[in-house]
C-alpha cells in the first residue's frame, strides 16, 4: 500500500508552509459530455473539478488527507463553452486549528490560447484528518508571500465566521472579527 500521502507525526510536521508549497493548477478541456444542451459547461462538473483541485492543494499544505467542509458561493461570471480550456488555480489563504481555507480561481481560454478570462471563483474549507485516528488534526500555519495573498488572508477570519453563523455553529453576537470589522466601518463613517 502506498502510504506517501499519509500524515507525518506531529514531530515531523512543519509549523508553517508557504502558499507556493501547495499551490495547485489544474487544466481541463471542455468536452461534449461536460456540457448541457446549450453547449455550456454544467456547473456541477466545474464544482467537482474545483473540489478536486482544492482538495489537492489543502492536502499538500496539511500533509494529510482532507475532507471538504464547506463551499462558499461559486460565482459564475461568464459561461464556459464547449471546446474552451479552463485552468483552476487553488491556493491556501489561511490555516485555522484543524482546517484551511482555499481560494479557487477559474480562468477560461480557447483551445488556441489567448488571454485568460476569469470566469469563476470560490472559497472552500477543508478539514485535515489524521489517517490513524480518523479525527481532525492540527494543520501548519500559512506563510504569505505576496500582497495579494495577504489581502485574501486578512478577510479569511471574517469569511469563516460567516460560514459558522450560516451553519448554525456560531451565534452572530460571538463573531468577534465581523463585529470588529463592521465597528471599524461605523467609526470611519462618522
Amino acid at each position: 500500500m502506498n502510504t506517501s500521502f499519509m500524515s507525518k507525526s506531529n514531530e515531523e510536521m512543519p509549523n508553517s508552509r508557504p502558499v507556493s508549497f501547495s499551490k495547485t493548477i489544474m487544466t481541463e478541456l471542455i468536452m461534449p459530455n461536460d456540457t448541457n444542451p446549450l453547449g455550456n459547461l454544467m456547473g456541477g462538473n466545474l464544482m467537482r473539478w474545483m473540489d478536486i483541485a482544492g482538495g489537492i492543494c489543502a492536502g499538500r499544505h496539511c500533509g494529510t488527507l482532507v475532507v471538504t467542509a464547506s463551499v462558499d458561493h461559486v460565482n459564475f461570471k461568464r459561461a464556459i463553452r464547449l471546446g474552451d480550456v479552463i485552468t483552476i488555480t487553488a491556493t491556501v489563504t489561511k490555516a485555522f486549528n484543524t482546517s484551511v481555507e482555499v481560494y479557487l480561481e477559474v480562468t477560461t481560454t480557447s483551445l488556441r490560447g489567448g488571454i485568460p478570462e476569469k470566469s469563476n471563483h470560490a472559497f472552500m474549507t477543508f478539514v485535515a484528518i489524521d489517517t490513524e485516528s480518523k479525527l481532525p488534526t492540527k494543520v501548519p500555519k500559512v506563510e504569505l508571500e505576496t500582497k495579494a495573498q495577504a489581502k485574501l488572508a486578512e478577510a479569511a477570519s471574517r469569511r469563516r465566521e460567516v460560514r459558522l453563523i450560516i451553519s448554525g455553529r456560531m451565534k452572530a453576537e460571538d463573531a468577534s472579527d465581523l463585529r470588529a470589522y463592521f465597528g471599524q466601518m461605523d467609526e470611519s463613517e462618522n
